[in-house]
């Protein structure tokens, strides 16, 4: 088997299975699992990012979950150093490195090893992007980088007001695929879990209704409010985040909580979805078997 600096990708939207496939990829293989995921990075985040625990990780070890702090930023540049760290040191081991997520910018970052300028916060652009509604920061940010519009979270203005700061203070959207400042030093074969949008629909159903028995995901919440995460600092992370903190504003009742969250989970997989055909390296698979056929002859070349 000849690894070398090959590297395996898992990807698709959320709750389509890839902590599953992954684990089994890994025990088949000898691998090491490298999360690419912008919420799994923030330590204490972990039911309502579906963080694997230690028992689900079966001995298999499991890199970059929990290497930040909540009440600061943690950006792609940031991460891309870390995983590009961890990823050699996985190889120079003799053992292949899997990397599983659904952040495609996280993706991409390490697939296409996109520069990603260390655009330092400008307070005074922060001031007045912040007094913006967010339909206004998205309709600026479709005219001034419509490929980074496409996948963003239109209702998180923390993310709208960074992807503005990087294009307005380096006057250039961050490279996308294709682009001639992406250069990787890795073999890449990444491989989509493929899911219709009736199953996702349950499935994000079933893990939702899940981390809310025994109020699991509420009281994770409680938590780290009282350990200093402001209201408006949880909104911003999204999904189950935005809406239990509202709930326990609130602002919202239980049941418009369970239906929010549902309705973005779907709305989040859809953008992850479109982010991802922009891809046409992506191996789309619907099955553990179609995966080691892949991985098979991946490593044979």
């Amino acid at each position: 088997m000849s690894i070398s600096n090959k590297l395996i990708v898992i990807l698709g939207p959320t709750a389509s299975g890839k902590t599953d496939l992954s684990i089994k990829l890994a025990k088949k293989y000898n691998g090491e699992v490298i999360s690419a995921d912008s919420r799994q990075v923030y330590k204490g985040m972990d039911i309502g990012s579906g963080k694997i625990t230690k028992k689900e990780m079966q001995g298999i070890p499991h890199w970059l979950l929990d290497v930040a702090n909540p009440k600061k930023r943690f950006t792609v540049a940031q991460y891309q150093k870390l995983a590009i760290k961890k990823i050699k040191d996985i190889q120079k081991r003799g053992k292949p490195p899997i990397l599983v997520g659904g952040t495609g910018f996280y993706i991409q970052s390490i697939v296409d090893g996109v520069i990603i300028p260390e655009v330092k916060p400008d307070w005074k652009l922060r001031r007045n992007l912040e007094k913006k509604s967010n339909e206004e920061l998205y309709k600026m940010l479709k005219k001034l980088d419509p490929a980074r519009a496409e996948s963003i979270d239109k209702q998180n203005p923390r993310r709208l007001i960074r992807a503005l700061e990087i294009i307005l203070t380096t006057g250039k959207p961050v490279p996308t695929i294709g682009s001639d400042l992406c250069q990787t030093p890795f073999r890449v074969l990444e491989i989509g879990v493929k899911k219709s949008r009736e199953e996702l629909k349950k499935l994000i159903n079933k893990r939702l209704l899940k981390r809310l028995e025994k109020d699991a995901l509420i009281n994770e919440v409680k938590k780290l409010h009282r350990n200093g995460l402001s209201w408006k600092r949880l909104e911003e992370f999204g999904l189950e985040y935005r809406f239990v903190a509202q709930f326990l504003q609130k602002k919202i009742t239980r049941q418009e909580m369970i239906n929010k969250i549902q309705i973005e989970s779907e709305h989040f997989a859809k953008r992850q979805m479109t982010w991802f055909k922009r891809d046409k390296r992506i191996k789309w698979i619907l099955n553990y078997k179609e995966s080691v056929s892949l991985i098979d002859n991946f490593f044979s070349k």
